[in-house]
């Protein structure tokens, strides 16, 4: 569960500790006194996409710190190298203005996808968008495939069908008709023989260019070689620094015995002329080596002006122009061969529908089996959310193509509801209302949440469009949930915060000229004075907190019917 979060200079919160409890954790607040800005930084620092522009106004960088306990010993961290310490771990992310992003794991650097590839297996975050997307039917599959865990199956459909669809890709690209087969053919002999007239050799460019460098310095080049040389050989008129330094050489030698500073000046001086004719013999073979043919700049400004020309076409290097030429002939062979290609493709072709039509029935089948599943649990959360006469039913139809596949099998799935007794299945879509929105996606992500591992869920104002008893049923299926699961729920209802298990208020204020945002933590007399506020507004009245206490004393009693 998260157990601690810590947030610094984010939005309105320039610093903040919120210790979470098990159970039913509620957030409530004025809106815009902050709440979202709990969850973006939650968000944030599970590695969902976030923005510099969260970063407190005059502040450098933002920092979220989350503390998650009680861990099981999940397949990344095993994967990362990360050991477990008392089933604890620590996420931090660091947002900087230049909008770099450092994130860690237990003090170790990792990667914001790598953050958000853990942060899905430690909390689940649903927020009023959710219940937009259960309007969307082509989102409809997804919920049932993670409802059915069809994952493998999945995976091997999608691995047939892919292997399937690129064979038939292949083989429609090799039927063409024979006058536009021609004209490829010619097309290809033309390119093919541009390029191999052309010689290419792997890095030719590189050493044209380098020695067109050298070509045309040739002359500043030679003067100045030829002056080193003299300045280290001398000519028939005077002797050069090797001369001079073996002269030097044998005046010192001859008195070295004499003390142990000339024979030591005497060994340094012969170091000296012995590097000097090195490096005159090094500059000798330099000279000889930088020897220039009077047209050769002319036949490399020639040669590298049809490798340019070549290039505007080709690719934009030597290399890429003889991968183009390998790849004009594997192309011009498939297309002189195509029948035989073609032949054997199809072969391949009827051998990898099979396959994948496997793959698709073994699915659906799968799918229709998970359907009737969430049918059931579905309604059966439903009626706990007092929408004891709604229907709900998976209708399956085939793919609409000529193929009757795609990328995700063989099926088109769309959720049908009928809201009153009497009324027709109906598209959820066309005829749900904002409250039963609400209610179906909490069934939804009830149904799914008791599949999966992941031990804390947040609820960001999920509850849009519900009141009344409804609003006192989606109270009570939070709780519920919530003796399995951590929760944390922003709202508000008055009904679904009196039931929290720990409670917290989210409040603005300014200080010297700034806003900022409060969080503190209720006891008993604040939560009756902040839901009478909810009932109420802003003027609590003691009829407002007789109610408030009403609904305090209604979460107890229901709390202690549904001990364990």
């Amino acid at each position: 569960m998260l157990s601690l979060l810590h947030i610094e200079n984010i939005a309105l919160i320039q610093s903040a500790d919120i210790r979470f409890e098990p159970g039913y954790n509620v957030l409530t607040g004025e809106t815009g006194a902050g709440k979202s800005i709990v969850i973006d930084s939650i968000g944030a620092v599970l590695g969902e996409r976030t923005s510099r522009e969260l970063i407190r106004t005059g502040a450098k960088s933002a920092l979220v710190t989350a503390v998650f306990t009680q861990v099981p010993p999940l397949p990344w961290l095993e994967e990362n190298g990360i050991a477990l310490q008392d089933g604890e771990v620590l996420l931090q992310r660091e947002i900087q203005g230049d909008g770099r992003n450092v994130c860690r794991v237990d003090g170790r650097l990792v990667t914001v996808a790598q953050l958000r590839e853990l942060g899905r297996q430690l909390l689940n975050i649903h927020g009023q968008h959710d219940g937009q997307q259960l309007l969307d039917p082509a989102s409809h599959l997804g919920y049932l495939d993670r409802c059915g865990g069809h994952t493998e199956l999945l995976e091997r459909y999608r691995t047939a069908y892919q292997t399937w669809n690129g064979l038939r890709k292949q083989i429609a690209a090799l039927e063409m008709d024979e006058a536009e087969r021609s004209r490829r053919v010619d097309t290809l002999n033309f390119q093919i023989r541009e390029l191999e007239r052309a010689q290419l050799r792997a890095g030719e460019d590189e050493e044209l260019d380098q020695r067109r460098t050298l070509l045309r310095s040739a002359g500043k080049l030679m003067d100045a070689l030829q002056s080193a040389e003299y300045a280290l050989c001398g000519d028939d008129e005077g002797g050069g620094v090797c001369s001079l330094l073996a002269d030097a050489e044998g005046e010192l030698d001859s008195v070295s015995q004499f003390s142990a500073a000339l024979e030591e000046l005497a060994r340094q001086v012969s170091e000296l002329r012995s590097a000097a004719d090195d490096a005159a013999d090094t500059l000798r073979d330099l000279t000889r080596e930088m020897e220039f043919s009077p047209g050769e700049l002319d036949e490399v400004e020639s040669r590298l002006d049809i490798l340019y020309r070549l290039k505007k076409k080709y690719g934009a290097t030597v290399e890429e122009m003889l991968q183009y030429l390998d790849k004009c002939r594997k192309e011009l062979d498939e297309i002189q061969f195509a029948d035989d290609t073609i032949a054997r493709l199809t072969k391949e072709l009827d051998k990898a529908r099979k396959e994948a039509d496997r793959a698709a029935q073994a699915l659906s089948q799968q799918r229709r089996k998970a359907a009737e599943k969430l049918e059931k649990r579905v309604q059966e959360e439903l009626r706990q959310l007092d929408m004891p006469k709604v229907r709900f039913q998976v209708e399956f139809s085939p793919i609409d193509n000529q193929w009757g596949l795609d990328e995700t099998g063989m099926d088109q799935v769309q959720f049908l509801m009928s809201a009153n007794v009497g009324e027709a299945l109906k598209p959820i879509q066309k005829v749900a209302s904002g409250g039963e929105l609400a209610r179906i996606m909490l069934a939804l992500k009830n149904v799914l949440a008791q599949d999966d591992e992941i031990g804390t869920l947040v609820f960001d104002e999920v509850d849009t469009g519900v009141s009344g008893r409804a609003a006192q049923k989606v109270a009570e299926k939070m709780a519920q949930v919530a003796r399995h699961k951590q929760v944390l729920c922003v709202t508000h209802l008055p009904q679904l915060a009196a039931m929290a298990d720990t409670h917290f208020s989210v409040s603005k204020g300014e200080r010297e000229g700034r806003t900022y945002t409060n969080l503190e933590r209720l006891d008993r007399k604040q939560r009756r004075e902040e839901l009478a506020r909810l009932i109420g507004g802003a003027a609590v009245t003691p009829a407002l907190l007789e109610s408030a206490e009403e609904l305090l004393a209604q979460a107890d009693a229901w709390r202690e019917k549904h001990k364990k």
